[in-house]
């Protein structure tokens, strides 16, 4: 779909924390300046900003000397899994083609979605089933799950419902009671240097991610309880049950301070919600973790012209008929490659700093 643009307008925001304004201020957008990435949960609004992806996978970061440290959850880990590949660019052509397309024309049981993205799994990891994710030497990629506590652990949907709820109820009063109901499970690369090692906010294990268990934890950071079932066996992790990783870290709240250099955030909105449980509490925003990112989003005027007046969501698959959501996301998907095109317009105009916004 084409679209308009008044003044030459980017339908690409660039919002900077305080300390990246300084830096790209001093140095221009240089790749070599981030060595964090993060990939957050949020269903199929990823489909809105792929064009957006597939620049930065493909291009920007595609002369990369030094390690680049990736951590995504839910669908973001997917995306962050064709960054990590030999041919980012056919990986994430598979992403596209195998979740654009999937069919639930009868109402589905949690096991029988979890088959249909195992599937997709499968196609996203490809012939090398994972290994080049592995041992990329470049990009360290971390992966997060939720390993459920208490009520959640149990198989029952009564059991389960009732501690959903009473995560929900807690954590209206803090963010930190979701340590009592869910232990976040970050799944990477066990480097010394990765910035992910000492997270401190809430109850965090790191486990070592390996060709063996790397299809688990893509179906458990993306197993949303009640939706899909909880993955029951991850190699080299504890027993327990496993749900998405957008639970803790819906779109990440994180402070990473001992880390250098600054973190590139392809993302959906300008507001960032820590934890899914956070998504109704309008006072619950990230915004002081984010002082040494560069976030870029679609602009609002973006976002109108699309089909329906917005990104896709979960809501579309009952919303729409199978050919009616396929053919919505599609055109969506074609849409966004007018992000990538004002990416790559900015960062050829040698101003950047003509387009960027203080977060």
């Amino acid at each position: 779909m084409a679209f308009k643009k008044e003044n030459n307008v980017s339908q690409l925001r660039f919002l900077a924390g305080s300390s990246a304004y300084r830096t790209i201020a001093e140095h221009g957008l240089d790749p070599a300046l981030f060595t964090r990435v993060l990939a957050a949960s949020g269903g199929p609004k990823w489909i809105g900003i792929a064009g957006l992806d597939k620049t930065l996978f493909t291009q920007f970061f595609k002369a990369r000397q030094t390690p680049l440290y990736t951590l995504g959850a839910s669908s973001g880990a997917w995306r962050l899994a064709c960054l990590a590949q030999h041919d980012p660019l056919a990986a994430y052509a598979r992403l596209e083609q195998h979740y654009i397309e999937q069919r639930y024309d009868v109402k589905p049981t949690p096991v029988e979605v979890s088959r249909q993205i195992q599937t997709i799994i499968k196609a996203i990891l490809g012939d090398n089933a994972g290994q080049d994710i592995v041992d990329n030497p470049m990009i360290k990629s971390h992966f997060i799950a939720c390993k459920a506590r208490h009520l959640n652990r149990l198989p029952s949907r009564l059991a389960l419902g009732t501690g959903l709820a009473t995560t929900a109820l807690t954590n209206l009063l803090s963010r930190k009671s979701l340590g009592l109901h869910f232990q976040r499970m970050v799944f990477g690369n066990a480097a010394a240097k990765s910035p992910f090692l000492h997270l401190t906010d809430l109850p965090t294990k790191h486990l070592a991610l390996t060709a063996t268990n790397l299809a688990q934890v893509l179906l458990a950071t993306g197993s949303i309880p009640l939706v899909l079932a909880p993955v029951t066996h991850i190699a080299g992790a504890p027993q327990g049950h496993y749900y998405d990783g957008g639970i803790t870290d819906y779109h990440f709240d994180l402070a990473i301070e001992d880390s250098e250099g600054l973190t590139l955030y392809p993302h959906f909105y300008s507001q960032i919600l820590p934890g899914w449980f956070d998504k109704s509490l309008p006072w619950r925003r990230a915004r002081q973790n984010y002082h040494n990112a560069l976030i870029l989003v679609p602009s609002e005027a973006y976002i109108r012209q699309l089909p329906y007046g917005k990104l896709p969501d979960r809501n579309d698959f009952n919303r729409l008929s199978s050919n009616e959501r396929i053919r919505y996301w599609q055109q969506v998907l074609a849409a966004s490659d007018v992000l990538a095109d004002d990416f790559n317009k900015v960062l050829k105009s040698g101003d950047i700093m003509r387009f960027i916004e203080p977060f």
